[in-house]
């Protein structure tokens, strides 16, 4: 039985919503932060949209990350 390897992209599409999400709050939890020495907070529809734009090179090193693991643990299972 052969096993169909995942690629990169393929992980970081998987994990995209997930990734976006932490993103999100942490960037809501940042604004909470700043707050306390003047900042912004920021609304929700803030925090979502730049949730999504931090969250995808996130996520992509996250999925690098794996692709790597999973490259180690082949090798290991092999030997």
């Amino acid at each position: 039985m052969t096993r169909q390897r995942w690629s990169t992209l393929r992980i970081a599409l998987a994990l995209y919503p997930f990734g976006a999400g932490a993103a999100g709050v942490n960037v809501f939890f940042a604004s909470l932060i700043l707050s306390w020495i003047g900042g912004p907070v920021a609304s929700t529809g803030w925090s979502i949209m730049l949730g999504c734009v931090v969250g995808g090179p996130a996520t992509w090193y996250f999925a690098r990350h794996i692709r790597h693991l999973m490259d180690v643990a082949d090798k290991t299972e092999a030997t």
